[in-house]
Order: C-alpha cells, then sequence, then structure tokens
C-alpha cells in the first residue's frame, strides 16, 4: 500500500501546498503620451504642432485607472514632461489612486538625436513639471521609443546625476531598426552601485529572444501567445516588464496617412487593447516596478545588483 514520504495524506497536503511554485508578480507600466507624441508621428506631425493636436491622453487615462481600480492593480506611469504641463490635475489623480510616477522625458525625443546636453536639459525640465504635480520621489526613467543603445549609454550617468535610480529603457533585442541592445541580460541588473535596469520582456525560446513585454508587440500577437511567452519568462525566473500607451487603447483617435509598415504598428488592433489588457491582468499578477524591486530585494537578490551585468 501506497503511504505519502510525510507520514499521512493529510500532512503531506499542507506540505504540498507550501511548496507550490508561487505566482511571481509582474510589472505594469504606462507610458503617458499622447497619439501624437509617437514617434512614427514625427516626420507627419511637427512638435511645434502639437498644441493644434486633439488631446485625448486624458479620456483613454481614466479608462485604464478605471480598469485597474477594478482589478485592484497598481501601476508605474512614464508621464512624458509635455503632457504633465497640460493635464497636471490628471497626474496628481494618478498619484492619488496609487500608482507610481516616473519620468518619460520632456519632448519626446529620441535620445539618439540628443547631445548630451540636450538630453540632461529635457530631463531636468520633465522632473521639474512633473514633480509639480506629485509628492513622491521620481525613481524611474525611460527612454522615448526605448532609445537607450549602445551608442547612447552616456546618458545612464546622467540620469545618476539627477536622482534616477532606475532605468527601463533597453529592450534585449538586435533585429529591431530604431532600438535594442542584443546581448545585454533579460533580467534585472546594474549599471553602477546607484543604478539599476528593468529592461523590456523578452522569453528564450529555442535560444531566441521572443520580445512579449506589451506595446505593439501585445496588439500584433495572439493573446494566447502572449500569454504563453509571459509565462515562459516567469518560468525563466524573470517578472514580466509590461508597457502600455493610452493611444493604443483608443481605435477612435484622428487618423494619419502613414508609411504601410508605420500604419500596421500604430492603428493595427486598436479596438482589442482594451479588452486583451482586462483579461491580462485576470490571468497574471501586476505591480509597480518600484514593487517589483522591493521584492527582489527583499527575496535577497540585492547582492546581485551591485556593479556589473549581473542579472536577477
Amino acid at each position: 500500500m501506497f503511504r505519502p514520504p510525510c507520514g499521512n495524506e493529510q500532512s503531506c497536503a499542507r506540505i504540498t501546498e507550501r511548496t507550490r511554485p508561487f505566482s511571481m508578480n509582474n510589472a505594469l507600466s504606462i507610458d503617458l503620451e499622447d497619439w501624437f507624441c509617437v514617434y512614427n508621428m514625427s516626420r507627419f506631425i511637427d512638435r511645434s504642432s502639437w498644441d493644434s493636436c486633439e488631446l485625448r491622453v486624458r479620456r483613454n487615462t481614466e479608462r485604464l485607472l478605471a480598469l485597474l481600480e477594478r482589478r485592484r492593480v497598481k501601476a508605474t506611469f512614464f508621464v512624458l514632461g509635455w503632457i504633465a504641463e497640460r493635464v497636471p490635475d490628471l497626474i496628481s489623480s494618478i498619484e492619488q489612486q496609487g500608482h507610481e510616477i516616473a519620468t518619460h522625458g520632456y519632448s519626446h525625443e529620441l535620445i539618439t538625436n540628443m547631445t548630451p546636453a540636450a538630453f540632461e536639459s529635457d530631463l531636468k525640465r520633465a522632473l521639474e513639471v512633473t514633480r509639480q504635480c506629485v509628492r513622491q520621489h521620481i525613481h524611474g526613467f525611460r527612454a522615448p521609443s526605448f532609445s537607450i543603445t549602445q551608442r547612447t549609454k552616456w546618458a545612464l550617468p546622467i540620469l545618476e546625476q539627477n536622482g534616477i535610480t532606475y532605468d527601463s529603457s533597453i529592450y534585449p533585442i538586435g533585429f529591431h531598426p530604431d532600438y535594442g541592445i542584443g546581448d545585454s541580460p533579460l533580467g534585472i541588473y546594474a549599471h553602477s552601485p546607484s543604478l539599476v535596469e528593468v529592461p523590456l520582456s523578452c522569453a528564450e525560446v529555442l535560444g531566441r529572444r521572443i520580445p512579449c513585454s506589451g506595446g505593439g508587440y501585445f496588439r500584433l500577437l495572439p493573446y494566447a501567445a502572449t500569454k504563453f511567452l509571459m509565462r515562459l519568462c516567469n518560468k525563466q525566473g524573470r517578472p514580466v516588464i509590461f508597457y502600455l500607451h493610452p493611444w493604443e487603447i483608443d481605435p477612435d483617435q484622428p487618423r494619419v496617412n502613414l508609411t504601410a509598415s508605420k500604419r500596421l504598428r500604430h492603428y493595427l488592433n486598436l479596438h482589442r487593447t482594451m479588452d486583451r489588457l482586462e483579461r491580462l491582468l485576470r490571468d497574471l499578477p501586476f505591480t509597480t516596478i518600484r514593487e517589483i524591486l522591493h521584492e527582489q530585494r527583499a527575496a535577497g537578490t540585492e547582492g546581485v545588483l551591485g556593479p556589473g551585468t549581473g542579472s536577477v
């Protein structure tokens, strides 16, 4: 007759419950910008004309906030400084609802198009206007279009010098024409003792890195594929760092005559994003990037968050 190794079936059940793999928290982030701020639009809508464009970020963000409240999920909002100037009460409301506020720069200019002096000026302006809206310290930064690459790593010390303690700009892929560092770590790692990198997520499949961190990838891939890849990330020991823009839930936004590839990247499946996001928040646990970093340190991983590229 079979006997459980723990002595009796009830004790064995309790041990099984205690040792069952935990559900890993993931990070939900919102890049707070409007439809006309996107890099794909820059050839068609000049930055000097942004004030003449229809501002839709408030209604879309409020829809996202309502969903987050309903699902009891907190997120990290990377706020574009230009937006913070125009809807400061929205940024204050996001903080009051318990979410983390980080910065997305001021002008949404790619770092690859900036000098170090111009980048620091843009960062300082973003921090100044966003700090006026909130009480919390701003710890995080995300570059527009993930434009910290091998050529722009000079931006990292500037972030440190301005009080940023984590960056979430590096995509660990090598095939995208506009961004990515193909040989960078997949997990959270440290650039220095005072600056941590929280890279966008990829799952490893047969030795290849497959992006599964949101945005256009979330709209392009079937939902089942996205969920599979995200769970694979967790099985590989990494929290998913997910991102979305408010304009990605807005199929009624003004249409611009983009090139075929840019049209696909910007408009594909906008009408499905909100439902997919709600499913995702049901299927996987999410919190802020700040909380993910607290959890990593509480788990005793702060030792590998020292200098170098040791990933968590």
